[in-house]
């Protein structure tokens, strides 16, 4: 990437994926960053999390990849099974990270976090724990944006980017009004297993030896699961119908023999596993819908993320499309020359990501139906489309559906800026050569 002929002074409001992602992209385009975060330490909840092509892509341009490779997993392949253990179809991930040039992750989220976070840091990023943001002052086209802090301080910077996630207090300041996320239906366990345990098993075992991606799929409900840090841990997410009361918290303690009974009649071997759960969470799954515009006239605030376009986590493609925004967002201010062209750089950067995560948030929902079919018709036709070869547009397991996954996987940051900046804009940025832009 290269650097910008102005510095601009950027605030991003939220330390989570995304935003120390933008953090990243925003400093190696030559801008000063300031990152606001309303905990009091660095820390992501969560378990594990899949990293595609499409974001390694990225992470590998942005300079990550020796510290990435510490924490990451290889997974070999995903495996579509039906809900009483009957394989369905696979997809080998060597062979697809072949073809789009970058490879399949997996991590637990927080080492993917503390990675970005260190980047951020060095390179020069100010990361301001116990600061959260309660509300913004827009400036006018061409002056400055300021935030209020729950503690009385105000800070103003060229630009805002609010990246605080699917419960966003900056999406609301931008609309007006209150904006809560819309709920899916669904909800997630998410659990941790050492695998200890599960090499003592033999019908256990080639879970972990074996460092596949396992996708159940049954009526009304689905599990996910892969190894972590190499096979030390187990990650298990099991997606239900939502049971969690309206208008509380989104984060409540789980129980356990309450998840174990949804499964009890499923797949023999996911009773195994949960009889190896002592405690879990559950997570209402809720998605963000598509706003009219993610950036304020003044050209001096705009989103990203979660913040604009939560989706299910039924593609595995949430915090991936978080780091597209960031690097698009990055590259976009590389190529200003005056404070003057961050209006164009932030409508470059909705039109290159606005639609396309919007149809990532669809395609999410279609995945929770297709997922989700009880016996029958149309579940015999889903299972069909996915042993048939070539697989037709449509099929179920995305990431080889050919009308969808090239689109989704081969994404090129550079190439969607290209496309979009407009010929003959100002284009101020030095050093457009560089290694790292070129990988993007």
């Amino acid at each position: 990437m290269g650097k910008a002929c102005v510095q601009l002074d950027v605030i991003i409001v939220g330390a989570g994926l995304g935003g120390l992602g933008a953090a990243i992209a925003i400093s190696l385009a030559g801008h000063r960053v300031i990152v606001l975060e309303a905990s009091a330490a660095i820390g992501e909840i969560g378990a594990g999390i899949q990293i595609h092509p499409n974001a390694s892509k990225i992470l590998t341009a942005w300079g990550m990849r020796d510290a990435l490779l510490q924490y990451a997993t290889f997974p070999k392949q995903v495996n579509m099974i039906g809900w009483k253990g009957n394989r369905i179809a696979h997809m080998n991930f060597a062979e697809h990270a072949e073809k789009y040039n970058s490879p399949f992750w997996d991590f637990h989220r927080a080492s993917l976090h503390k990675c970005l976070f260190d980047r951020a840091v060095e390179l020069g990023c100010k990361v301001l724990m116990k600061s959260r943001v309660d509300g913004v002052e827009f400036g006018g086209l061409g002056g400055v944006c300021t935030v209020s802090l729950h503690d009385g301080r105000r800070l103003s910077a060229d630009l805002v980017v609010g990246a605080d996630g699917i419960n966003s207090v900056m999406r609301e300041c931008l609309v007006g009004r209150p904006d809560k996320p819309t709920p899916t239906g669904d909800l997630a366990y998410r659990l941790l297993l050492n695998t200890k345990g599960m090499m003592e098993d033999p019908e256990l075992r080639g879970f972990v030896t074996d460092q596949h991606v396992n996708y159940w799929m049954g009526p009304g409900a689905h599990a996910v699961n892969y190894v972590l840090k190499g096979g030390e841990q187990f990650n298990m997410v099991l997606l239900t119908p939502d049971d969690i009361p309206e208008g509380g918290a989104t984060t409540i303690e789980g129980n356990v023999d309450e998840m174990r009974a949804i499964y009890k009649d499923w797949d023999p071997k996911i009773g195994k596993l949960l009889a190896l759960c002592e405690s879990v969470y559950k997570w209402k799954l809720c998605i963000r819908e598509e706003l009219p515009s993610w950036s304020h006239p003044s050209g001096t605030f705009t989103l990203l993320g979660d913040s604009a376009h939560a989706t299910l986590p039924y593609l595995a493609s949430g915090a991936g499309m978080s780091l597209e925004d960031a690097a698009v967002l990055g590259e976009c201010l590389s190529r200003i020359s005056s404070k003057s062209g961050i209006p164009l750089a932030l409508s470059v950067y909705e039109a290159c990501r606005k639609k396309r995560t919007t149809k990532v948030v669809q395609r999410g929902n279609v995945q929770q139906h297709l997922y989700h079919l009880r016996d029958g018709p149309e579940q015999q036709e889903r299972d069909a489309k996915m042993r048939m070869v070539p697989t037709p547009p449509g099929e179920c397991l995305a990431w080889r559906d050919p009308g969808f996954a090239p689109w989704l996987l081969g994404y090129e940051v550079l190439r969607d800026v290209e496309a979009n900046w407009p010929k003959g804009a100002e284009r101020g940025g030095e050093g457009r050569g560089s290694k790292a832009r070129a990988n993007l």
